[in-house]
């Protein structure tokens, strides 16, 4: 359905016709199309895929001379960067005389075009496994959950997520692999959606993602509001210190470049393990946060207990909650698109992934096991504020003021170019942020972005209860729900494909079907029916946990009012002083 095209546009002897049909076929470069171009369908951009899958700097028996452990291949991937862009002003030289020469696309090779439109995929596999560790590894969550589930149901459930979140990514893969080319390269998970399912899949998609980041540094403000809060001993009203982030995140937000961030995100992924490793050594010679256990989860000071099964203590609805901390957790499929457009080799991006969250899960059930097994019903989210002896405390609270405070910064920057480029720019005709009048609302954008975010976290301080709220609503669509119904509208087309009679024709920019409506649709799901009746059964199990997902956490956030210290635009630090 790209482009929002309906499969059944067509029928024999009545072929579509691009808008540029007929046009010569250099001239309809990326340069010189729309990103998102109605006129281009689902069978041209598969067709273009296959070209430049087919291409040998992506083939399977070409192998690098060099070091193949990941830590060489991201070193060379940094270097890399700056020969990139050497090939690329080198399409723009200049002449012997002086005089520009910038060439267009129907003026070069074959070839130079295609090492133009590749000069900046230069990432490896290796990469990508440090960027999905970066983004998604934050096992701060992980022993509340356990504190909520008992241990043998947190660590199947985190078990099997774990599997399923893996299984959205190799969806994601594969749609990338039948879709992107070097003619129509897809830059975003709403690029996806779009070429299988039209612009109301695309909007829906990017709307969901700005909603999810700006939630996102809503609970790290709450978070470094608690750390600030634990610092000060409760001398300084908590929304005030809430409030002094939002400020802060408002002033640093205005780099509006992440290559400025690069080396802090990379600084970030170690200060994280050095809380772990200092917060896990602590608990083990000290006794459990009592007054935070309190005043977050309304759990009395007592005997420690651990459960291997549910606790009794807590209800359905709040383990639904613990579960949602394992989605939340897994939350980073919404870059993966992100990630395989870098790459030179997407057909080596699931080793990336695979390695990765197998790395993730194995830190999640050590951390996990460790802390609740110290700690039990008194584990609290996240779990370095659990710390009591106040020295070691006051240290974690810092470093992690400064990891989360990183994370906040590209979330935001990340969820406001989201905002300007589908909302600003496409709809409400603002200019481009490489143009001054642009640079200039950028300036305006960034404090009313960061003024949503802390209304948010003023409004609702309850990290665990908010945290399940937003994995349910945005952060398990984008894992679980949104990869195999794209899947179903892609296969549904692909496989409705006659080889031979139907498909793209590059000579003349038709596009051939012999059939359309239900006949077609039936024709694409009934190839694979076992392998889509399972995605069709995945979409729903997804779809129905988002349900109950957010049921739980709405009531979770009614009993922490009710309950706890949690309470909307207060002085009162939600974990006590």
């Amino acid at each position: 359905m790209a482009g929002d095209k309906e499969m059944d546009a067509v029928e024999v002897g009545d072929h579509h016709h691009n808008a540029t049909a007929g046009v010569d076929e250099d001239a309809r470069q990326p340069s010189a199309s729309r990103l998102h171009d109605p006129n281009v369908t689902f069978e041209e951009y598969y067709y273009y895929a296959r070209i430049s899958r087919a291409h040998p700097s992506e083939s399977l028996d070409v192998q690098s001379t060099a070091s193949t452990s990941w830590i060489s291949r991201f070193i060379r991937y940094n270097k890399s960067v700056v020969s990139s862009k050497d090939d690329i002003t080198a399409v723009n030289k200049k002449s012997s005389d002086g005089s520009p020469t910038t060439q267009s696309w129907h003026n070069v090779s074959d070839e130079e075009r295609l090492q133009a439109s590749r000069a900046l995929r230069t990432a490896t596999w290796g990469a990508v496994f440090y960027l999905i560790t970066t983004d998604i590894l934050g096992p701060y969550s992980t022993a509340w959950a356990f504190s909520r589930m008992g241990y043998a149901p947190a660590s199947i459930l985190y078990f099997v997520f774990g599997v399923f979140a893996a299984y959205g990514g190799v969806l994601l893969w594969k749609m990338f692999l039948q879709l992107d080319s070097d003619r129509y390269p897809l830059r975003c998970y709403g690029d996806i959606a779009y070429r299988v399912a039209g612009s109301i899949a695309r909007h829906t998609v990017n709307v969901v993602q700005s909603v999810q980041l700006l939630f996102n540094v809503g609970i790290i403000i709450i978070q470094n509001g608690q750390g600030l809060a634990q610092i000060s001993k409760g001398s300084v009203c908590f929304i005030i210190l809430c409030f002094v982030w939002a400020i802060a995140g408002a002033i640093l937000g205005q780099i509006r470049t992440l290559r400025r961030l690069g080396w802090l995100a990379h600084a970030a992924i170690w200060l994280n393990v050095l809380i772990l490793i200092i917060t896990t050594a602590v608990i083990f010679h000290s006794d459990p946060n009592y007054d935070a256990a309190l005043a977050n989860n309304n759990t009395p000071k007592g005997p420690k207990i651990t459960t291997a099964g549910p606790p009794e203590s807590v209800d359905f609805e709040g383990q639904v909650v613990g579960l949602m901390q394992a989605v939340y957790s897994y939350g980073g499929a919404m870059l993966f698109v992100e990630f395989m457009a870098e790459m030179k080799r997407p057909y080596d991006f699931w080793k990336g992934m695979v390695f990765a969250q197998s790395f993730i899960f194995c830190c999640y059930m050590i951390f996990g096991f460790l802390i609740y097994s110290r700690q039990g019903q008194f584990t609290i989210n996240p779990n370095y504020q659990g710390v009591s002896p106040y020295s070691w405390q006051t240290a974690v609270n810092a470093i992690a003021l400064v990891t989360t405070l990183i994370a906040a910064l590209l979330y935001g920057n990340i969820g406001i170019k989201v905002l300007y480029s589908n909302v600003f720019m496409e709809l409400l005709g603002f200019p481009s942020l490489a143009q001054k009048s642009g640079k200039l609302l950028w300036v305006a954008v960034v404090p009313v972005y960061w003024g949503l975010a802390f209304v948010v976290a003023a409004a609702v301080p309850s990290i665990s209860n908010l945290a399940g709220l937003i994995a349910a609503v945005c952060i398990l669509q984008f894992s679980y729900t949104f990869p195999p119904l794209l899947m179903l509208f892609h296969r549904a087309q692909r496989d409705a494909i006659q080889e031979g009679v139907e498909g793209y024709d590059p000579s003349t920019g038709q596009t051939i079907r012999r059939d359309s409506g239900m006949a077609r649709w039936k024709r694409g799901l009934q190839k694979n029916l076992a392998l889509n009746a399972f995605n069709l059964f995945f979409f729903l199990g997804s779809l129905a946990t988002a349900v109950l997902g957010i049921y739980s956490a709405v009531i979770g956030l009614k009993k922490a009012y009710a309950e706890t210290a949690v309470s909307g635009f207060s002085c009162t630090n939600p974990i006590g002083a």
